[in-house]
């Protein structure tokens, strides 16, 4: 299976739905009482329509208050295929999925984003899936010096734009140990930081430890002028506490920079970041890739199927979630796409007001628990009927 007959679920709806059926079941499955709809400039959606991709943009509102002013901020979330074949000399396999961003951040720049998001390893197609080291390690290269920083850099700079990018990320100074690493540009064009991915996937295709392994970095979250961002790199989304403890440290709005495939993750695909949203009372951004990859060498999966040498379809579906429990309806499962979200950042507190998790979250009883189930010694809570 290389493409989709389902394109998009929210098309699908549109196109089958009466206006008045068509709003409450939107109501009932975008969590949202009104239009979500934000206006996109025409100079944004001119650059969309001439090179191929789909751009939406929709908003999310928060409640005036008195005493701070609203705090208004547009995020930008970019899914994308590879462009040119596997096969072809990795520079220039990088050069042309670079053309191909380069055009989709200048129309988030036209759409007035502040912070845009690239899905993870954009640079390169996902050949973790293969197992082979070579080529597939030449993709890797610094976080901080790095070409793909330095030419990301002078973008955030030119746009006034948080630009977050997900890399193979090879440490220079420890070993050119190779990590799976999301770095962060401000908008000022400096190089701000990074994050190492906390959790690593081994199943079917993603058996990543061949690459590189768990991440050292913690749980960093980056305090720019458009709010404090964190990024949960893919597999992370499995894991609440992960979720978790970038909210503990105070993060507004978490990306989700992801590559995962159809039936292997699809059905989680739009439940752990819009839980995680809610739960932890920030705004979630999960960015999927799109398209079928088709590699040199067969390679097998490890569950008893046939070796093959394509590796997909991803679905994209692209979406952002609030803490109130609402998301946005997603891109398209097989196109290029640019996501545009308005977002009121007051929303976050106001939530935590009316909900009262992180007050009735009790840190400590878990912490206690957590320590209990780490000792080689735990034995389980359980209470037997003898």
């Amino acid at each position: 299976m290389s493409t989709f007959e389902l394109k998009n679920l929210n098309d699908c709806l549109e196109k089958h739905l009466p206006p008045d059926e068509l709003k409450e079941v939107k109501r009932i499955l975008y969590g949202a009482e009104e239009d979500q709809t934000l206006e996109l400039p025409t100079s944004a959606k001119d650059i969309a329509e001439q090179n191929g991709f789909d751009i939406k943009g929709y908003r999310f509102t928060a409640r005036e208050e008195q005493t701070r002013k609203c705090r208004i901020v547009r995020v930008g979330a970019i899914q994308n295929s590879i462009v040119i074949p596997t096969t072809a000399p990795i520079e220039k396999q990088r050069e042309a999925i670079w053309n191909k961003v380069k055009t989709m951040i200048k129309a988030a720049a036209e759409a007035g984003c502040n912070i845009i998001c690239t899905q993870e390893a954009w640079t390169m197609p996902f050949a973790f899936c293969t197992r082979e080291k070579f080529p597939w390690c030449e993709f890797a290269e610094e976080a901080e010096n790095g070409p793909t920083t330095k030419m990301l850099a002078d973008l955030a700079k030119a746009y006034n734009m948080v630009i977050i990018h997900s890399i193979l990320e090879r440490d220079i100074e420890h070993g050119e140990t190779i990590w799976n690493t999301a770095v962060v540009i401000s908008n000022s064009g400096r190089y701000l930081g990074k994050h190492r991915k906390n959790h690593i996937p081994r199943v079917g295709d993603f058996n990543e430890s061949t690459y590189y392994m768990e991440g050292n970095t913690g749980h960093p979250v980056f305090e720019t002028e458009f709010g404090k961002l964190a990024v949960n790199i893919c597999y992370g989304r499995h894991h609440p506490q992960n979720w978790m403890m970038f909210g503990l440290n105070g993060a507004e709005i978490v990306f989700n920079p992801s590559a995962t495939i159809g039936r292997l993750s699809e059905p989680l695909w739009g439940i752990e970041a819009r839980n995680a949203a809610i739960a932890n009372s920030y705004f979630t951004v999960p960015i999927n890739r799109v398209g079928t990859e088709q590699f040199p060498n067969e390679y097998t999966s490890g569950d008893g199927n046939k070796a093959h040498t394509e590796f997909g379809p991803f679905y994209g579906s692209s979406y952002v979630a609030a803490p109130d429990g609402s998301r946005t309806p997603s891109l398209s499962r097989d196109k290029d796409g640019l996501l545009v979200v308005e977002l009121d950042l007051n929303l976050c507190r106001q939530v935590k007001d009316f909900w009262g998790f992180r007050m009735t979250q009790r840190v400590p009883l878990y912490a206690e628990s957590f320590k209990k189930a780490s000792e080689h010694d735990f034995k389980p809570q359980i209470i037997k009927d003898t």
